[in-house]
């Protein structure tokens, strides 16, 4: 087998002579908004469900829509989604990281409601 070699230029001969008295150009930076899966904000009073990514937004219109404690289970009868522990246990780590944010508590029961002072503006 003979071995193949390419032509390559110098990288000294590809080199393009930078113009002098140039302006840098601004780099546009990405708009600042909800992403799914990003952080989830410490509540303050004064911020808005809105600051929240959707999954979380979701979580938090229901407990508003339905004004009493629900358990992760009846969050996913909500969802429509099936009440199996993979889709439970889903909802339950988001609600509390939820409640670790001061977005929700938890009762002993094991059921979460909104913080007192949480407001809507979400999706």
């Amino acid at each position: 087998m003979r071995a193949r070699t390419e032509e390559r230029p110098d990288v000294g001969e590809a080199a393009v002579p930078a113009a002098e008295n140039t302006v840098p150009t601004p780099t546009p930076t990405p708009a600042r908004g909800v992403v799914p899966g990003s952080v989830v904000p410490a509540w303050r009073e004064g911020l808005e469900v809105s600051a929240l990514s959707p999954d979380y937004q979701r979580i938090t219109a229901v407990l508003i829509a339905s004004r009493k404690a629900l358990t992760c289970k009846e969050l996913a009868a909500e969802f429509g989604v099936e009440p199996v522990a993979a889709k439970v246990e889903g909802l339950r780590w988001k609600a509390n990281r939820l409640v670790r944010r001061g977005w929700l508590v938890k009762n002993p029961s094991g059921r979460f409601a909104l913080t007192a002072g949480v407001r809507g503006g979400g999706s």
